[in-house]
């Protein structure tokens, strides 16, 4: 399994890396150190805390160098009325009779509360590709799906959207 990732989730991957080496490591190592000097390591809540974090940091750079390794990288470029990778795209839902506004991004940006949708989320694999104008069938399973009307698209600037982390 690997994830689809564009050029500028690796570079912001690779900058959490950066950080989590140069500041989160030494920081993490010190309050060990720390902890240690209080005295009793078998009943020094302090310590097995500080140990824990130092854990998690160390797991989280192995699984984003691990993502990096493994990605697919691909294209943020579409045309101007196609949908694509980091574009806004206005959709009317035909069940609701509604509009609604979503980013569509790769994996671990995906939020789904801040608007942005995966293009690995069925939502996401309907429309991407498509143009404006277009009716498209969203399959959410075997039994059920629905329709949208994709209104709108416009390019946006993905600087501001986090690495989803855990």
């Amino acid at each position: 399994m690997y994830d689809e990732l564009t050029k500028n989730d690796i570079e912001k991957l690779k900058k959490e890396i950066e950080y989590r080496k140069l500041v989160v490591r030494k920081e993490a190592i010190e309050a060990v150190k720390e902890a240690r000097a209080h005295g009793d390591l078998s009943e020094n809540f302090e310590y097995h805390a500080a140990k824990k974090d130092k854990n998690r940091n160390e797991s989280r750079i192995r699984y984003l160098e691990r993502m990096i390794k493994t990605a697919k990288i691909v294209s943020d470029e579409s045309k101007e009325d196609e949908v694509g990778i980091n574009n806004t795209v206005v959709l009317y839902m035909e069940d609701d009779d509604e509009t609604e506004t979503y980013k569509l991004v790769t994996t671990v940006r995906g939020n789904s509360i801040a608007g942005r949708i995966s293009i690995d989320s069925p939502l996401g694999k309907a429309i991407l590709g498509k143009k404006v104008g277009q009716r498209v069938y969203v399959a959410v399973n075997e039994n059920y799906g629905y329709y949208v009307v994709i209104r709108s698209v416009e390019n946006t600037d993905d600087s501001e959207d986090q690495i989803r982390g855990y």
